[in-house]
């Protein structure tokens, strides 16, 4: 496997003043920008936009010029007025079981990392990041040792779904037979933090006349940001995913900071509230399984307490490692022994099978060490440029 690196630096002459990128858009929005740049009149905004979306989000095309039953007049007047450009992909890499990778850079200095899972959920899952780092700091997460810089767009976070889909050759949307059916906001930062543009990034994935991932095949996880949760049920009607961990504050304060703030009692309140819950629409709690710290018996069965009559499933995730990391990953036997407990009382607990481990792109692995490798690049290169 090769991995190649854009070290390239930035010019020096100012740039140019970027044309509006109409991916990100929703339907009204996009309608609005064509009426707000003199486009077209307000009674064929609606139009236009259903016309423009199924280019852009079905046949997923990148130029005005391939948009056949678009004028050939409207066409360049679109072209010199927005544009459809993807982010620069910085990093490709591509793992021994098929896992996909990519390193995106959507402005200067703003880097995010989303992996494509095959053989997950119908056939593949994206998992998507909201935040270019997080500020979280669970300490069993490599991607929380990075800085938050900001929160993705809307259009960022669909540009991620559309650079997966341009790599796997998955234009125009597929009603059967896709490599790509499920989305989860599982990647970089917390997407609660960021519930407006993730909200507006499901409309637009879920629409059925563009790239039509159903939300039912859409997956929000949130370390628990408790006053958001209602909304993020209404808004989106997405399946939501909880990044639990432990089933005591004391424990889950040093795992998940942030139950300091939402302790468990709270959480769980919230959780049983959720709009749409039922055993049509479960809950998924992810369970990262790490060596003497919440895998034992006790623990398992203090699980079972916790999530007694709520529709759920339990996602038991062995410890990916990385470099400085205080955590190791339970035995094998230790997490099958913690599983049997959560099968026995009745709760679906898949063990979930390490995927992309060997490209950094696993659970928690994701975005640090690419920004750790690619400046030792750097420097080895500055130091090279001096000896010169």
């Amino acid at each position: 496997m090769g991995v190649t690196l854009d070290l390239s630096r930035a010019p020096t002459v100012p740039a140019a003043p970027s044309k509006p990128n109409l991916i990100g858009l929703t339907r009204a929005e996009l309608a609005q920008a064509l009426i707000d740049a003199g486009v077209v009149r307000p009674e064929k905004a609606r139009m236009r936009a259903t016309q423009l979306w199924r280019w852009i989000h079905h046949y997923g095309v990148t130029d005005f010029s391939a948009m056949s039953d678009v004028a050939k007049e409207m066409r360049a007047t679109l072209a010199e007025t927005f544009t459809l450009a993807r982010p620069e992909i910085v990093e490709r890499q591509v793992s021994r079981d098929g896992t996909r990778k990519w390193l995106i850079r959507t402005a200067p200095g703003i880097e995010v990392e989303c992996v494509y899972i095959p053989d997950v959920g119908r056939a593949g899952a994206l998992c998507v990041s909201s935040q270019v780092g997080c500020t979280l700091n669970c300490t069993f997460c490599h991607t929380g040792t990075q800085a938050l810089v900001r929160n993705l767009t809307a259009a960022e976070i669909v540009a991620q779904v559309q650079v997966a889909r341009d790599d796997l050759e998955e234009w125009p949307s597929p009603k059967e037979d896709r490599k790509l059916t499920n989305i989860v906001f599982m990647g970089m930062g917390e997407p609660l933090y960021n519930l407006d543009n993730v909200a507006a990034a499901i409309d637009i994935i879920a629409d059925n006349e563009g790239i039509a991932i159903s939300r039912r095949r859409i997956t929000v996880s949130t370390s628990g940001v408790v006053p958001e949760l209602t909304a993020l049920g209404e808004r989106t009607q997405a399946m939501l995913a909880i990044s639990l961990h432990a089933t005591n504050d004391p424990l889950r304060e040093t795992l998940v900071p942030l139950n300091r703030k939402y302790p468990i009692a709270e959480l769980m309140a919230a959780i049983r509230a959720y709009p749409g819950l039922s055993n049509a629409k479960r809950v998924t709690f992810e369970y990262v399984m790490l060596k003497g710290v919440n895998d034992s018996p006790a623990d398992a069965r203090a699980l079972v307490q916790l999530l007694k009559g709520i529709p759920s499933k339990i996602n038991l995730i062995p410890f990916n490692p990385w470099p400085g990391s205080i955590h190791e990953c339970s035995d094998w036997g230790t997490i099958e022994a913690f599983a049997a407990i959560l099968n026995r009382a009745g709760f679906a607990s898949p063990i979930r099978t390490p995927r992309g481990r060997d490209i950094l792109a696993a659970c928690g692995q994701l975005k640090s060490e690419s920004e750790k490798l690619r400046a030792s690049v750097r420097r080895k290169a500055t130091a090279s440029e001096s000896a010169s």
